[in-house]
C-alpha cells in the first residue's frame, strides 16, 4: 500500500465526499474551505498531483467511496486496514540541564583534579623532576575539552595553577608532549573506567559498538589495476561499551584500525561488569556468536544481538537458543535490542562537542587523544546526572594510603 493509498483511505473514511451527477467534490486536506472536482469515470482530478500524471488520493478516496457503496447489491466489500504510529517524545528536565550547563566547565575542572589524584608517581632518578603525572593527565584531558591550540591553552592552564588543579605551572606548548607518550594510555583508560564507576547504581543495560576519528594524517599507494596514485585519510578506530540511560562510556578499547569488532565484544563485557551490575547488553549483527552471547551470560546478563538472514542457529548452545528467541518472539526481543541506539548518541556526541577529527600525528597521541575526548565525555555526563539526579560523583574511598588506580593499571 503505498501513501496516496493510505491518505484516500482516510479521506474515504473520515471527510464528507460529495456526489453531483458524474462528479465528486472532495475537501482539501491543506485548506478545509477548497474542493476538488474528481471525474472517477475519467479517472481525472483538479489537483496538482492529478494534473502531474499521479493517480491521485482524491480520485482513489473517491472509487472507495463507490466500492462500500455500492455493496448493498451484493459485491464484495474490500476491507483494508491502515497501522497510525505514534510519535513518542521524551520530556528534557530544562531546570537541572540548564543548570549543569551555566557551571560544567568548573564542575568538569574540579572532578578532572579529584580523578587524577589517583594516579600513583612513579620512583624519579636524582636529577630533574618531571612533570608529576597527575599534573601531566590534567592538562591532557583539559585540552581537549577547551579545544584551544597549545599556545592558546597557556592561559587556561595558569588559571588552573592559580585555583590549585596543578601543582605547578605548565607551558601550553609542553602538553603536546604529554600526548606523545605511551605512559598515559592506560592511565587514561583506567580514568574513562573510574569516572563511570558512580553511575554504577543507575546503569544496568549496555551497549557496544565501535566508531572511527579522521586524523591529519594520509596514507598514499599505487594502484596498479587503474595505474593510479590514491590518496586516503587514516583514523582511530575505538570500540565501547556504553549505558544506555546516562550515555556514560564505561569501558573503551583502541585497537589497529582494521580491528575486527568481534572480538573487542567480550573485554569490554568483562570491564564494564568490574563497576556494574549487568543485565543486559545490545549489539549489532556484527557481533553475533556464540563466544559474545556467553560473555554477556558469565557476567550475569542477557545478550539481544540481532542475526544474519542466512542464520540457522546450527551453533546450538546460548547462540541456537536467543536465535529461536529471535525468531518466535521478534518483537519483543528487537525493542530491546532498540536500546543499541544509544551508543551511536554517544559517538555523535563525543564528535558533535570535542571534534570528530584528531590533531595529533603519531599512532600513540592520536590513541590518546581519542581516549582523552572520551574521558572529557563522561565527566560532562557526571555533571549533568549530578543535577539531574543528585549524584555525588566519589571516585576515591577514604585510606591510609590514599586513592590510586594502580590496581586498573596492572590489570
Amino acid at each position: 500500500m503505498d501513501p496516496r493509498e493510505q491518505r484516500a483511505i482516510i479521506i474515504a473514511a473520515m471527510c464528507r465526499l460529495e456526489r453531483k451527477g458524474g462528479v465528486w467534490f472532495v475537501p482539501s486536506q491543506s485548506a478545509a474551505e477548497k474542493k476538488y472536482t474528481v471525474d472517477p469515470a475519467a479517472g481525472t482530478c483538479t489537483c496538482p498531483d492529478c494534473e502531474a500524471g499521479f493517480l491521485c488520493k482524491h480520485v482513489r478516496a473517491v472509487r472507495i467511496t463507490l466500492r462500500r457503496d455500492l455493496g448493498m447489491d451484493g459485491t464484495v466489500t474490500e476491507t483494508k486496514t491502515i497501522v497510525f504510529e505514534e510519535k513518542k517524545t521524551y520530556k528534557q528536565n530544562w531546570p537541572a540541564y540548564n543548570a549543569a550547563q551555566s557551571c560544567e566547565k568548573d564542575r568538569v575542572l574540579a572532578l578532572l583534579h579529584d580523578l587524577c589524584q589517583g594516579i600513583p608517581e612513579p620512583p624519579h632518578p636524582v636529577g630533574r623532576k618531571p612533570t608529576p603525572l597527575s599534573d601531566a593527565a590534567f592538562a591532557l584531558a583539559y585540552k581537549v575539552y577547551g579545544g584551544f591550540s597549545a599556545r592558546r591553552f597557556s592561559s587556561d592552564l595558569r588559571d588552573a595553577h592559580e585555583r590549585g588543579y596543578v601543582s605547578q605551572v605548565i607551558p601550553g606548548l609542553k602538553v603536546p608532549q604529554f600526548f606523545e607518550s605511551a605512559t598515559f594510555t592506560p592511565i587514561l583508560e583506567a580514568m574513562i573506567s573510574k569516572s563511570a564507576a558512580p553511575l554504577g547504581a543507575v546503569e544496568s543495560t549496555f551497549a557496544v559498538d565501535s566508531s572511527g576519528f579522521a586524523s591529519t594524517r594520509h596514507e598514499t599507494w599505487y594502484d596498479h589495476k587503474y595505474g593510479v596514485e590514491r590518496r586516503k585519510c587514516e583514523w582511530v578506530k575505538v570500540h565501547i561499551a556504553c549505558g544506555v540511560k546516562t550515555n556514560v562510556v564505561t569501558a573503551v578499547r583502541i585497537l589497529d584500525k582494521d580491528a575486527a569488532d568481534s572480538p573487542q565484544f567480550r573485554p569490554l563485557v568483562q570491564e564494564t561488569a568490574e563497576n556494574f551490575t549487568i543485565k543486559e547488553v545490545c549489539a549489532d549483527k556484527a557481533y553475533a556468536s556464540n563466544e559474545n552471547f556467553e560473555a554477556v551470560h558469565d557476567a550475569g546478563g542477557t545478550g539481544y544481538i540481532p542475526f544474519k538472514s542466512n542464520t540457522t542457529g546450527g551453533v546450538g548452545g546460548l547462540y541456537e537458543k536467543m536465535f529461536h528467541y529471535f525468531l518466535f518472539k521478534r518483537d519483543e526481543y528487537l525493542a530491546h535490542y532498540h536500546a543499541r541506539s544509544n551508543v551511536e548518541s554517544v559517538f555523535s556526541a563525543v564528535k558533535r562537542k570535542f571534534g570528530d577529527s584528531i590533531r595529533s600525528r603519531t599512532d600513540t597521541a592520536m590513541k590518546n587523544e581519542v581516549l582523552a575526548k572520551f574521558l572529557c565525555h563522561n565527566l560532562c555526563v557526571l555533571v549533568q546526572e549530578q543535577h539531574e539526579l543528585g549524584i555525588e560523583p566519589i571516585f576515591w574511598e577514604k585510606s591510609i594510603d590514599g586513592p590510586s588506580i594502580l590496581p586498573l593499571l596492572q590489570k
